[in-house]
This record gives C-alpha cells, structure tokens and sequence, in this order.
C-alpha cells in the first residue's frame, strides 16, 4: 500500500511581521495562510526552510525549545514581543542529519540558533496553537539552484513520516519594487510568475521540471524579479522534497506589497 504523503507547500511569507500587525498589504495574504491551516490534516511536525538563514552547510535547529529571532529593525514594539512556544524537534534533527549525510552533504545541529520570521510569522499565522514540533533547515550558501533540489530530494522521505515541509519566500523579492510600482510592471510580474506555474506542470517530466527550474533565469525579467534569489530558493528545496508528485498546485496568486506572489502546493 502506497503511504499518505504530507503536502509540501511554498509559503509568502510578507514583509517582516506586517503579516501580523494588521497591514492591509497583507490582508489577502492573512486570510490565505490562517484559512489553509484550517484545511491541512494535524502533521506530526512541521520543517521550514526560510529564506533568513544560509549556511555553508545544511543546518538544522535542534533544541528543545527554541526561542524566536526577531531579525527585522524599525517596526512597532509588539512585533518584538511575540512568541510561539512550539516544542523543538531535536530527534527529528539528527534523523534528518543522517540522511543529509548518506545525500552527501555535511549537515550541523545548531542547538543555539532561534526561529526566524520566516518560521513564526506563517507559522502564527497556519497553527497559532503552537502546539506540533517544528524545526528549520538552513539554505545554502552560494545559493546554488541545482544542489537546493538536491537537499529538497534527500528529505522527502518526510512526508511518509506526516511531516509538513514548507519553504518559506517570496515568488516575486525586489525590495525597492515594492515601494516603486514603477519598477515592475504588473505584465512582467505575471510572466514571470507563470513560468513557474507552467514549470510545474504535469506536461514535464520530473527531469524537465528541475531542468526548468535550476534555469530559473531564463524565465522574463528573471534578475528583476530577484535581484538575489534567497527568497525564491525554498522553492526549488519543497520541489525536490515533492519528487513524487508531478504537479504543483496553486493555492495563491495574490498581491502582497502590491506585488503578486504566489502560494503553491504538491
């Protein structure tokens, strides 16, 4: 019998905690992620790979009960009081290291490091209960297209152990085109995006997905829409640990900082 696979899902996940503090850039997007968690079956734990930590090699959290890194400057005091008191996952850590390790990478613990907010904003946001284990694991220095497929593919055994895999970004992360509309025109941002929701499709096998993804520049506007591709990455690991399905969904498609982002599930 074929195992039940835990969705794998890229997330926005907004400007800092504006997400949280009520900004009406962020409504939509608000709505969205709290709306999803109440669909999403209860995983057993859930593993991010947000955009705010890169390391030389794969890192994972591996305390007990990390604290929150509040890794943003300038906004209101309450976004510095925040808290998700979700237990850690430190078995799970070193299961993961394991087969990071038989993959060819050279993965650490770091039982030290908090969550960014590109863990505990969506994370406020899809399971405010705080109430499942999670963990993070770090992007890669160098931020090398083909070798975050690679880390994708080595944890996807996950998903047979009901463990939710989210990559936590932004589709669309031009900081100054947010605050200058005429930057980037809403024509070139949906160009931009559909080459990702064509790549995704079924009509390409697993090999030209990838192929099309690691090639991520030749899609329209490519440099324009990431100046530095940090945000985009998380997809290309949520791409390798959904091997086996062949099809990303949708789930968003919607402006955040006046920008259309996308949401996608396998």
């Amino acid at each position: 019998m074929t195992p039940t696979l835990a969705p794998v899902l890229y997330l926005p996940h907004g400007g800092g905690p504006l997400p949280l503090l009520g900004d009406p850039n962020h409504h939509t997007l608000t709505q969205f992620i709290s709306g999803l968690g109440h669909k999403l079956a209860t995983p057993a734990a859930i593993l991010v790979i947000s955009a705010h930590w890169e390391t030389a090699q794969p890192s994972l959290t591996a305390a007990d009960n990390p604290a929150l890194l509040f890794d943003y400057s300038g906004f209101p005091a309450q976004s510095y009081q925040l808290s998700y008191p979700a237990p850690g996952a430190p078995q799970l850590a070193a299961e993961i290291a394991e087969k990071l390790q038989q993959a060819g990478f050279s993965p650490q613990l770091n039982t030290s490091r908090g969550w960014d907010h590109g863990v505990f904003v969506p994370l406020l946001m899809l399971r405010p209960q705080a109430d499942i284990p999670v963990l993070q694991l770090s992007l890669l220095k160098g931020l090398d297209a083909k070798t975050h497929i690679a880390l994708g593919e080595a944890i996807s055994f996950l998903r047979a152990q009901n463990v939710l895999i989210i990559g936590s970004g932004m589709s669309f992360h031009n900081m100054q085109a947010f605050f200058n509309t005429n930057l980037v025109s809403d024509a070139q941002l949906e160009a931009f995006n559909q080459y990702f929701i064509d790549s995704l499709q079924p009509q390409y096998s697993y090999a030209e997905q990838a192929k099309r993804l690691i090639n991520w520049q030749q899609a329209p506007d490519a440099r324009l829409m990431h100046p530095r591709e940090e945000h985009l990455l998380p997809l290309h690991v949520c791409f390798g640990a959904a091997k086996a399905t062949p099809q990303a969904t949708v789930l968003f498609n919607d402006k955040v900082l006046n920008k259309a982002v996308l949401a996608l599930e396998w």
